[in-house]
């Protein structure tokens, strides 16, 4: 029984170091950021994205991450249900499905959904351009859509500088840009317009209402930013919806890293879980291994 005890105490030992390197390191700050429609060639190392390809070179860049199918909408809710519930923007009922907001509630954890052009504070009305409802997958929730409460947690992005500005951030937010500023359609008044020019005006939008948290002391000490595009362009159907670039940023993430490991919007439903220390994961995420590598 002495031998069988001392082996057991030198396998933990031995496997503890293994154990502990797995972990997605704590956070009190995950902010998810979505971008549109542009694959990972048109994105990483192009000219027209200097901010972002900054974030990329600093920190971490996932090279094989996939989106999970065409069109955006099942995209957004395999980020927020780990499901792709539907296909059809235009027509999506009330979702009843686990998800992350119920599982950030029953953790007494705090979220937003910061959009913007959104209309008003807890709008679940049909798409007011340049706001789309459709890439903003949490006002479909049941968690959210019948409670009076939790719909005052879906704000214009207008109200993300001044949390951040008043200490106030919640502990996940979910960040939508509007249609001319997320890589989907021209900046205003400049229909028809070059790739080039719609990408550039999404890293001046990056580098504006985004690069300003990287310095806030919350997000300094254990904030996580997660970078993702919803899909690759129209052609680009490798594992569903596309190859796409997702950067990692924060001051736990390891530095000029680039990641080989495969990953899917389900992954990062279950990183951004780990990193609030919620261990209960919606849909695919329960089958997906989290981000830990970054």
């Amino acid at each position: 029984m002495r031998k069988i005890a001392i082996a057991a105490v030198v396998l933990l030992c031995f496997c503890l170091p293994a154990l502990l390197a797995a972990q997605v390191a704590p956070s009190n700050h995950v902010i998810i950021v979505v971008e549109e429609n542009h694959s990972y060639s048109q994105i990483v190392g192009n000219s027209n994205l200097p901010f972002l390809n900054s974030l990329a070179s600093k920190y971490s860049l996932a090279t094989q991450y996939y989106a999970n199918v065409h069109p955006s909408i099942g995209n957004y809710f395999m980020l927020t249900t780990g499901q792709i519930i539907t296909d059809d923007a235009g027509h999506v009922p009330i979702v009843t499905a686990d998800n992350i907001v119920r599982r950030i509630l029953t953790a007494g954890k705090t979220w937003k959904s910061y959009l913007e052009s959104v209309p008003s504070v807890g709008y679940l009305g049909p798409d007011k351009f340049p706001y789309t409802r459709g890439h903003n997958p949490i006002s479909y929730l049941s968690d959210v859509a019948n409670s009076s409460v939790q719909k005052l947690h879906l704000v214009p992005f207008t109200q993300f500088p001044k949390d951040l500005t008043n200490h106030a951030l919640p502990n996940y937010s979910f960040v939508v840009p509007n249609q001319q500023h997320n890589g989907h359609n021209c900046p205003p008044g400049t229909s028809p317009c070059s790739d080039s020019l719609i990408l550039r005006t999404l890293d001046s939008w990056l580098k504006n209402n985004i690069g300003p948290l990287l310095n806030t002391p919350q997000f300094q000490q254990d904030g996580i930013l997660i970078i993702v595009f919803d899909e690759g362009k129209e052609t680009d159907t490798a594992h569903g919806g596309g190859h796409t670039a997702t950067v990692v940023v924060g001051p736990k993430v390891k530095r000029a890293f680039r990641s080989s490991q495969f990953d899917q919007h389900q992954n990062v439903l279950r990183t951004a879980l780990d990193a609030l220390g919620i261990h209960r994961y919606p849909g695919k995420s329960a089958m997906a291994v989290d981000m830990n590598v970054f």
